[in-house]
């Protein structure tokens, strides 16, 4: 199902409505609809999830982040922590004195690189030490969480404590097809490695039947939550 509209992904959210969380509105839908897309799925009472990764001089990043902030039932959103410390910090500072504020999470390392492709554009180190570096400047920053694969997220619970949040993409279902995605990981593997939130896109959007799709991941999340700590 394309959900770049907001014809199609409202159909979807109808279709979910009790099935899944909140809602992502990335850059797609967002270019194409603007925040229109927000208030037409937050009025199918879903929280959302502000996708679009803001990166830019910290002035212009306040001003976003001010401005996302005030469409409705906006619950988290991402700006990229190679944006830098100030940067972060003055997205922080754009949401002080808000009752209810969203949760800011900095997004590390995208789930499609790997080691090659982060040496490519001049980045030194693996997807695993760069995340874990970058999610340690977020929480100086005094961002909420960020999002990262799942193959970095049991490190960064351990370097940055139980509050901090730990939003996982590249979520496939163990029969799911990888796509363009380099580090992925099931729902099962996600939760137990210390994820609050996943990001599940084209398992559910390109299922037959989303809603079963939902169904199963959410599962899979609670037969996680159910077992012992490792």
């Amino acid at each position: 199902m394309d959900v770049d509209r907001i014809g199609p992904a409202s159909a979807l959210a109808k279709e979910l409505k009790g099935a899944a969380g909140l809602f992502k509105v990335g850059s797609q839908l967002f270019t194409s609809e603007g925040p229109q897309a927000v208030k037409a799925l937050a009025g199918h009472g879903f929280g959302i999830f502000l996708d679009l990764k803001f990166h830019d001089i910290p002035n212009t990043v306040t001003g976003a982040v001010s401005a996302a902030a005030k469409l409705p039932k906006i619950r988290l959103m991402t700006l990229h922590t190679s944006g830098g410390l100030a940067m972060m910090q003055a997205a922080r500072e754009a949401l002080a004195g808000m009752k209810k504020r969203p949760a800011l999470l900095g997004v590390t390392i995208l789930t499609s690189l790997d080691k090659t492709a982060l040496q490519s554009v001049g980045i030194s180190g693996t997807p695993g030490s760069r995340a874990v570096g970058l999610a340690r400047l977020a929480q100086q920053a005094g961002l909420d969480g960020v999002v990262a694969s799942a193959q970095e997220a049991r490190a960064i619970r351990r370097a940055c404590g139980p509050e901090f949040l730990i939003v996982v993409p590249g979520i496939r279902p163990a029969s799911g097809a990888v796509n363009d995605q380099s580090r992925v990981a099931t729902p099962f593997e996600a939760i137990r490695a210390g994820a609050n939130y996943l990001v599940v896109g084209r398992p559910i959007t390109g299922a037959d039947n989303p809603r079963e799709a939902a169904l199963a991941v959410a599962d899979e999340i609670a037969r996680a939550g159910n077992r012992p700590a490792d």
